[in-house]
């Protein structure tokens, strides 16, 4: 079941937005019934969807991969008239668009479907699709510098790091890297490197999952194979998998503390020990083998000085023991 506005964007009809807008003015029926209540969920397959007296028609999913070049904007409306990747894509009929963006001064490796689902699953950023990136820099690369690309950098975007990052070649004047990601956010790997101070030359896109350029020229397009669908939809469940483990991280139990017994106090000679504790062992031992303490009392000596509670002078209070000479 899907969102009918979903189903109709993918048809082509409008925008979700403007789609929503046409079922709440009653534009849209569904199995000869008026929907204007949000939400509706559809089965395009079995419910008979008619937009403004016409029938909906279902397109067939259908998925390419293209080798896009330079100067080509990821982008279905350009109001500046600039070469769309989708007009690359001759003989297509179906209404696809890019998953994903890349900029106009990138090239590399670039999806295009009708299928909404799968291309929301590859681009966003709680999925973590790797993507890979061959990236031509100036100067070079330090340890220092891969570490803090591995750690993240925090941009009004929010937080962004590089999973893996390997030099290829290493210049004075100029470097190749690759870098992998999972965000994949607007030019994350220029702005990355610009904080370095390293400006990018030229930077292609390799690989996708487990798609990559093999074969495929510049300027170049050809229709995934259903092992390669296959592949990029176990690539997003195991991203899935791997995003719900890290929220639930296992808690670590807390240690066993044994508390040590303590021998009962006595408040006399003859009293007997309030509630009842159980004595260790070696508690036993060590109160059974230490001899009572013998208490000796202190005679008052003579001249001893008392001070008064009331009056606050000390007297003298002669030993009544010492005898009257």
């Amino acid at each position: 079941m899907e969102r009918l506005q979903k189903v109709m964007a993918e048809a082509g009809i409008a925008s979700r937005r403007t789609c929503e807008q046409m079922i709440r003015d009653g534009q849209v029926k569904v199995n000869d019934k008026t929907v204007i209540q949000l939400p509706v969920l559809v089965d395009p397959q079995i419910d008979r969807i008619v937009v403004s007296g016409r029938k909906l028609r279902i397109e067939s999913k259908v998925y390419y991969l293209l080798n896009k070049p330079k100067n080509v904007v990821c982008t279905n409306y350009d109001p500046e008239g600039r070469r769309r990747a989708i007009d690359l894509l001759e003989g297509v009929r179906q209404r696809v668009y890019p998953v994903g963006r890349l900029d106009a001064d990138s090239k590399g490796l670039l999806i295009l479907t009708n299928d909404g689902e799968l291309a929301n699953q590859l681009t966003h950023p709680s999925f973590g699709i790797l993507k890979t990136y061959i990236a031509e820099i100036t100067g070079s690369l330090h340890g220092d510098e891969i570490k803090s690309l591995k750690e993240g950098m925090y941009f009004n975007m929010g937080r962004v790091s590089a999973d893996h990052i390997k030099m290829l070649s290493r210049g004075p004047k100029q470097s190749l890297v690759e870098i992998s990601l999972r965000e994949g956010r607007n030019r994350q790997v220029r702005r990355m490197l610009a904080r370095l101070g390293h400006s990018v030359r030229q930077l292609t896109r390799v690989r996708i999952g487990g798609l990559t350029l093999r074969g495929l020229g510049v300027g170049h397009f050809r229709p995934l194979t259903p092992g390669e669908i296959a592949s990029l939809r176990r690539s997003v469940q195991v991203a899935q998998k791997r995003a719900e483990a890290g929220k639930t991280k296992p808690t670590k139990p807390k240690p066993h503390v044994i508390k040590k017994a303590t021998p009962p106090t006595r408040s006399g000679s003859g009293s007997r020990p309030t509630g009842r504790t159980v004595k260790s062992r070696s508690t036993v031992k060590n109160t059974r083998s230490r001899p009572p303490k013998k208490t000796v009392k202190k005679s008052n000596t003579a001249g001893q000085h008392r001070r008064n509670k009331t009056t606050g002078k000390s007297r003298t209070q002669k030993n009544p023991r010492e005898r009257k000479s």
